[in-house]
């Protein structure tokens, strides 16, 4: 009995259609990053395990795919894994490569990275992550820049998103003021999945963890809390000052606040087109985030995060290069694929394909009958110029590997006849 193809659960096939969509949202990424003056480079898909491990807290631990050794140590447990992200490499780049670069080092990445999660619907264990990052500089103009750069893709792409912000110290400074600032991960973990399951599941998971009713009572209104950015920012300080139910005071949270401030400032400056506000009930999940943290959400379709990352102080200093900090952000391709409107101003139009007959002209779609074979002699194929010298040049450039939509391109720089010029 023959074996029934499939694939494993949590991946996927992508045909030529696709592929020609997700090539172009790759495309317009990398071309924002590359304005920006950042540089690409590439890791290995496989890291070793002692990299990877206590860099994503104890549940993306869990999602780690170990890979099993083989031959002599077969027996022994697993020393190398699947890459969760494409930060923690980078890092790890950084240190390794350092006397091969220069800082402040503005690097861009695209390649695919694997999480053992439980797939669901924009949940996949085998994704492309966008991630975008300058290390070696402690300027927040690098954290406007990232919005910036989210701006311009989204518009390019026709995708209408809100951007929001939170700071990892302001949330530093709410276990500060609850009183349990040892348990600012376990905040923080459970904090994060607060549109996910609910204020009333999230306190219920801090209790369980060990805070007090009194406790989530200081963290409540902060998780509740509205209006403008100039009115959060003043109750937060009125909270880190002494105003909360405990009376206790977070230098910690104060500098967050500052930070968010002089960032909201330069962001209103720049004048980006798409909405950001301050949401401080934003933890972004990864432990070595220490300062502005970002989340990316399109506005139109029910999805979760479509864009995220934050600023890392420590990171490299796991590798053995301390006080070398660093910003970044991630865009997930394959979130952005589904939300992409199929026509945008200025993408190149994919041509139909179409029969060509005898005399060389376009015809009407051969549809051969139901159950029946198209006819002999006929076959589908994109239609091509009709002077003997563009076809040579679509033949000879075709054959180089240049995209379909470049030798129509070729065609209608100088119309049918003569040479056609480069694109």
């Amino acid at each position: 009995m023959a074996q029934k193809p499939s694939i494993p659960k949590g991946t996927r096939d992508f045909g030529q259609r696709e592929m020609a969509e997700r090539n172009y949202i790759f495309d317009t990424i990398r071309s924002v990053f590359r304005t920006y003056g950042y540089q690409q480079i590439e890791t290995p898909a496989m890291e070793n395990l002692s990299t990877l491990l206590g860099k994503y807290g104890d549940e993306g631990d869990k999602l780690l795919f170990r890979i099993q050794n083989s031959g002599e140590k077969a027996d022994l447990p697993p020393e190398k894994g699947l890459r969760y992200d494409l930060t923690v490499p980078f890092a790890r780049y950084v240190v390794q490569h350092q006397n091969e670069i220069s800082f402040p080092f503005k690097r861009y990445q695209i390649q695919p990275v694997w999480r053992a999660d439980r797939p669901q619907k924009g949940r996949y264990r085998e994704f492309y992550q966008c991630d975008v990052d300058v290390i070696g500089s402690t300027s927040q103009v690098n954290e406007l820049e990232l919005v910036e750069m989210v701006d311009r893709v989204f518009t390019l792409l026709g995708i209408r998103v809100g951007i929001k912000v939170n700071n990892r110290k302001v949330l530093t400074g709410l276990a500060e003021i609850c009183g349990f600032p040892e348990r600012v991960v376990d905040i923080t973990v459970a904090i994060d999945k607060l549109d996910k399951i609910g204020l009333e599941s999230v306190e219920a998971e801090m209790l369980e963890k060990g805070l007090t009713a009194d406790a989530v009572a200081v963290l409540r209104p902060v998780l509740l809390l509205s209006g403008t950015t100039e009115e959060k920012l003043a109750t937060m300080r009125g909270l880190f000052n002494g105003g909360s139910a405990s009376g206790l005071v977070s230098a910690t949270g104060l500098k967050g606040l500052d930070e968010l401030e002089e960032l909201f400032g330069f962001i209103g400056t720049a004048g980006v087109s798409q909405p950001v506000e301050i949401d401080l009930s934003l933890a972004r999940g990864l432990n070595y985030y220490t300062g502005a943290i970002f989340e990316v959400k399109a506005l139109d379709f029910p999805i979760g995060s479509i864009c995220g990352g934050g600023r890392y102080d420590n990171l490299t200093g796991i590798f053995g290069l301390p006080n070398v900090s660093g910003v970044g952000i991630s865009f997930g391709a394959d979130r952005i694929y589904p939300q992409r409107p199929r026509e945008v101003p200025g993408r190149p139009r994919q041509l139909d394909a179409a029969p060509v007959r005898g005399n060389g002209r376009r015809g009407a779609p051969v549809r051969p009958a139901a159950g029946k074979d198209p006819p002999r002699g006929r076959r589908l194929r994109r239609s091509l110029p009709r002077t003997r010298q563009a076809q040579e040049t679509v033949r000879l450039r075709r054959q180089e590997g240049h995209p379909l939509h470049l030798h129509q391109r070729l065609l209608r720089n100088r119309g049918r006849h003569g040479e056609p010029e480069e694109p």
